[in-house]
């Protein structure tokens, strides 16, 4: 998102002492590809400077291109990721008014993020960073990206479709670029904000797909991130292939019609077969977006 207080800031000092008085750094502070911009100017970064703007769906965005990029051959390492510091009153009160955020839990705001859960009833807004250095196998490697997938829902403006099947063709077409099948995913990182229309509709596209497949939220832990989400989201996804180890889903106490789909609750839970994962990330338009990883070695069942 656009720093939102930056912008209100400048319109208070336009309106109040007048266009001399306006910062001449308002509009670099502003656009959307000044992260990448510092990052590259600080570290002398002279290959492809992109900076897509898919709202939720953004960090993941960030990686799959830089995994392309790399994969076809136009570069050797990239660094991607995404940012995100939104927790201002303008944009707290823009998503509270579409009805987004959680409120049926503010004597209890530890309990509010509840990805998945019966008592479901919005997101946090968290703040963050993610960033990954993607190589041609050079340094130390966590984990493969083997693919990404894309697609929109064409639906709304801010839910997604509610038989998820923009969510479901987005990683269809990870999972068809990694030349995996679903029974090869043996855990995805759900995009999971605790919205009840959202979570419904991505429990639905992963029924459809798998069999049996274990699930968790981080958005339980840390908050839905927004445009950083994604890119926090698969460093996660990658510890868990590193470590053999998925974390909780907190808050998640129960829900409907869950079948196929294992929720992890209470403590991590030891993975050692854990090869494949899916991390995925949708964001308001409709935007969809997966990323498969692997542990080291390309799962070949």
């Amino acid at each position: 998102m656009a720093p939102l207080d930056v912008i209100g800031e400048a319109y208070t000092t336009l309106a109040q002492k007048g266009p001399r008085r306006v910062s001449p750094h308002f509009i670099p502070r502003i656009l959307p590809n000044m992260a990448a911009g510092h990052v590259s100017i600080r570290f002398g970064l002279r290959g492809p400077l992109l900076a897509p703007s898919t709202a939720c769906a953004t960090g993941a965005h960030a990686v799959g291109d830089a995994f392309r990029l790399i994969k076809h051959g136009y570069v050797t390492v990239m660094v991607a990721g995404g940012t995100e510091a939104a927790i201002n009153p303008l944009a707290i009160a823009g998503f509270a008014q579409a009805k987004a955020l959680s409120s049926d839990f503010n004597d209890n705001p530890e309990q509010s993020s509840r990805p998945f859960d019966s008592k479901r009833d919005g997101f946090v807004i968290g703040e963050g960073a993610g960033v990954l250095v993607l190589e041609q196998r050079k340094a130390k490697i966590y984990a493969e990206i083997v693919g990404y997938g894309c697609s929109a829902d064409a639906h709304h403006i801010t839910s997604s479709h509610p038989d998820g099947s923009g969510a479901e063709s987005a990683m269809k077409r990870a999972l068809i670029e990694a030349q995996l099948a679903p029974r090869d995913v043996q855990h995805v990182n759900a995009h999971a904000t605790a919205t009840p229309i959202g979570d419904l509709a991505e429990l639905c596209a992963l029924q459809r797909l798998f069999s049996n497949v274990t699930v968790t939220a981080n958005k339980g832990s840390i908050g839905h991130l927004l445009g950083a989400a994604g890119a926090v989201e698969s460093v996660l996804t990658i510890l868990s292939l590193h470590h053999s180890l998925i974390p909780p889903t907190l808050n998640y106490q129960g829900g409907s019609n869950m079948g196929g789909v294992t929720i992890v609750t209470g403590h991590s839970q030891l993975a050692p077969n854990l090869r494949a994962a899916l991390c995925n990330s949708f964001g308001f338009g409709g935007t969809n977006a997966s990323l498969c990883f692997t542990t080291i070695k390309h799962p070949s069942y």
